[in-house]
């Protein structure tokens, strides 16, 4: 990845790291939304495929940007598709942009793949990280014991980052003792979040990570509007006021530990 521009003078850090983004589905061009995110001091930028066709339209944005990079997988929601996908999801997987594996793991919100399906997928994607050495992504909702037993059962990775977290102090701790990541969305400024909030602020420096999730979940002062890359500097500063530190201090450690789970060089 290239060196880009920090937020700033005098912003005390080198840029943001959005760890965990959707550039193929955002409505506009991704050469836009790169240069508004590098414009806001954002150096660094996970593009997340969710099945083989998002998976392979990220590899191609990291392709063209040196500050994006993508990770392949199938979106639980999409598990059913695992036999259709997998030959080619692991095919992309070995290429130079890939940084790691998943989306995967659990929904049980809105299961629009069987459970049975999704622990299927999910245990194939945890073989598959471990294998290539890459880190594994996972996404879970409403999910939280399917997702730490299979973890459990097949081994955590590492590294592996619970993405969007959403759980409380409990299962922060719960993912922290296994040695997992926690990525913070633009939840962690909702007003109903508290419990998210509470999560960050037991959770060590050398573990947190921030996300945006574009094109879902824009934070505040944003809501309403699609997200982008470019707002997880918003992400960042509600994450800090949580956590009770300093927002240089919080991008310097989100910086750093997205250069530890994905191999970036920034």
């Amino acid at each position: 990845m290239s060196g880009l521009s920090n937020s700033g003078p005098g912003a005390g850090h080198r840029g943001w790291v959005d760890s965990h983004c959707h550039l193929p589905m955002l409505e506009d061009d991704a050469v836009a939304v790169v240069g508004r995110a590098r414009a806001a001091g954002v150096i660094g930028m996970v593009c997340v495929g969710t099945d083989l066709e998002s998976s392979v339209a990220s590899v191609a944005d990291s392709a063209r940007f040196p500050d994006v990079r993508a990770t392949v997988g199938l979106h639980p929601h999409d598990a059913a598709r695992l036999d259709a996908e997998w030959e080619g999801l692991c095919e992309l997987a070995a290429s130079d942009v890939v940084v790691g594996v998943g989306e995967t793991g659990f929904d049980l919100y809105y299961t629009n793949s069987p459970p049975v399906d999704q622990e299927r997928s999910f245990r194939r994607h945890v073989q598959l990280a471990r294998r290539l050495g890459r880190a594994l992504v996972v996404h879970s909702r409403d999910a939280w014991d399917d997702t730490f037993r299979v973890l459990e059962e097949e081994g955590v990775p590492e590294p592996t980052v619970l993405h969007c977290f959403t759980g409380g102090p409990d299962m922060a701790r719960r993912a922290l003792a296994l040695g997992m990541f926690l990525s913070f969305s633009g939840i962690v400024s909702f007003k109903n979040a508290d419990d998210v909030r509470a999560a960050a602020a037991v959770t060590p420096l050398d573990r947190l990570l921030v996300e945006t999730d574009a094109p879902f979940l824009a934070p505040i002062p944003h809501r309403g509007q699609p997200n982008e890359p470019a707002f997880v500097v918003d992400v960042g500063r509600a994450l800090a006021s949580a956590a009770g530190l300093a927002v240089a201090e919080v991008a310097e450690a989100t910086r750093a530990n997205a250069v530890t789970v994905f191999g970036l060089t920034l």
